[in-house]
């Protein structure tokens, strides 16, 4: 399968890869103005400061009630702002920004975390935003390392194109109760995961070792599950990818090999919140996720009927997983009013808004007071996952967030090809195989353009 051609000319990027490692392992240590033509090539303009501005979130519906809270206190303290809230699913939301790109529409402000921003920034459709963070009070107030991530996904040219508001790591879930009920240890290895997957399964009476992701952002979680197991501790392998290594075919046969054994036929086309909805609502043993659904499970379980741990490990201790995007926001070039929208963006990443925000999401703040608020050390998976990233015991894979192509080949071109696996129409390693004929390709490419 030959990858479409979508990365633009704009060239003339390089990004580090030793950087963007540094920044996620140690991460977690601690519409619009639009003129008419909303082309990446518009260079917008600073207008009065005043007046209205639109903005686009990216996980539309899930942070919708937390950006519209932060929206009426900007709007309080700035009384000549007017801000215009657009919800857009996480899974429309590149498809909605390229389309605005290319045809106009584009917002002032809106999310843009690091698995897209290379393909946005390659359009030329973000503003550079390292001197406005250098002259505000943001200013040293950021976590360095996500500043970095954000830097490196940018695809290579070192410019920041997104202020970080929060980090991510993935976690295992499980139900406490059921375990105990079962005589279950945790599944804190893959040994465990999949002993306690098979137990905690009677079809019958519609109870569930399991629920895998089946379909919008199935590939990351896929990728995460296969390089845990298979152990291996790169993307790469000089320019060719290790996506379909032979120990990476076999783990991932095991794990897409639990669709409808262990989980629900409903997973097939489960995205994050339909899986995340059944888990908690159901009696499904086990979950695989990120911080940003905790919040979730507390609401619908309560405390003490799961617990949210990191990855399994090997047999031998080690720990193995692909890395989570920092999330951030973006200000556009096309923006008629970028002091209003830069007003807003570095009111979101003050201390107070900036804790609010990742209290509600679960996830790690970019402004380091915020990541200092008493909240952090009541939320168990995010002390775990910080203490599993700067213990030794966890090895991360950086995914390619820099190659302009990545989203679209982890997501659109991708994804339908993984439910084929799930139902047995296509072998893992011709779905890893095509995979990685992609991803050589465009890292072929990315590379003869920054040399």
């Amino acid at each position: 399968m030959k990858i479409s051609n979508r990365r633009s000319s704009t060239g003339g990027r390089r990004m580090s890869a030793a950087v963007a490692l540094s920044a996620v392992l140690t991460l977690t240590a601690t519409a619009c103005g639009d003129d008419g033509s909303g082309t990446g090539g518009d260079t917008g303009a600073e207008g009065s400061g005043k007046g209205k501005i639109v903005f686009w979130d990216n996980n539309g519906g899930v942070r919708t009630d937390i950006w519209k809270e932060i929206i009426a206190d900007f709007e309080k303290a700035n009384s000549d702002i007017e801000v215009e809230y657009v919800g857009i699913p996480s899974t429309d939301y590149q498809s909605k920004v390229d389309t605005a790109i290319q045809g106009g529409g584009l917002p002032d402000v809106g999310g843009v975390g690091a698995a897209m921003l290379a393909g946005f920034a390659a359009q030329n459709a973000l503003e550079p935003l390292d001197d406005r963070l250098a002259k505000s009070s943001l200013s040293g107030k950021l976590n360095e390392d996500m500043v970095a991530s954000l830097k490196a996904a940018g695809g290579g040219d070192g410019k920041l194109y997104s202020i970080p508001t929060s980090a991510n790591n993935g976690v295992l879930y499980y139900r406490t109760d059921l375990f105990k009920k079962a005589g279950l240890d945790e599944p804190n290895t893959w040994d465990k995961f999949y002993e306690a997957a098979q137990k905690l399964t009677d079809a019958k009476k519609n109870e569930f070792g399991y629920t895998i992701r089946g379909g919008a952002g199935s590939i990351a979680q896929a990728l995460d599950a296969m390089y845990g197991q298979s152990g291996i501790t790169s993307f790469w392998n000089g320019d060719k990818t290790t996506v379909n290594d032979p120990k990476n075919v076999v783990a991932l046969e095991k794990y897409a090999a639990l669709y409808k054994k262990v989980t629900p036929a409903a997973d097939l086309n489960n995205d994050f919140t339909k899986m995340v909805a059944q888990w908690d609502s159901g009696t499904i043993g086990m979950l695989n996720h990120n911080l940003g659904s905790f919040q979730d499970h507390v609401k619908a379980l309560g405390t003490d009927k799961f617990r949210g741990i990191p990855q399994p490990t090997l047999a031998d201790g080690k720990r193995v997983q692909v890395s989570n995007p920092v999330d951030g926001v973006g200000l556009f070039k096309s923006s008629k009013n970028k002091e209003a929208a830069w007003k807003f963006i570095e009111f979101a990443l003050s201390h107070e808004e900036n804790s609010k925000f990742n209290e509600s999401a679960g996830q790690v703040p970019a402004n380091n007071d915020a990541a200092k608020d008493a909240w952090i050390s009541k939320a168990e998976p995010t002390k775990l996952a910080a203490a599993a990233l700067t213990d030794g015991s966890t090895t991360i894979v950086q995914l390619p967030y820099y190659l302009p192509d990545w989203n679209t080949i982890s997501k659109a071109d991708n994804e339908p090809n993984f439910q084929k696996v799930l139902n047995g129409d296509l072998s893992a390693k011709e779905f890893l195989d095509t995979m990685a004929g992609q991803l050589n390709e465009a890292q072929a490419e990315w590379k003869s353009r920054n040399g």
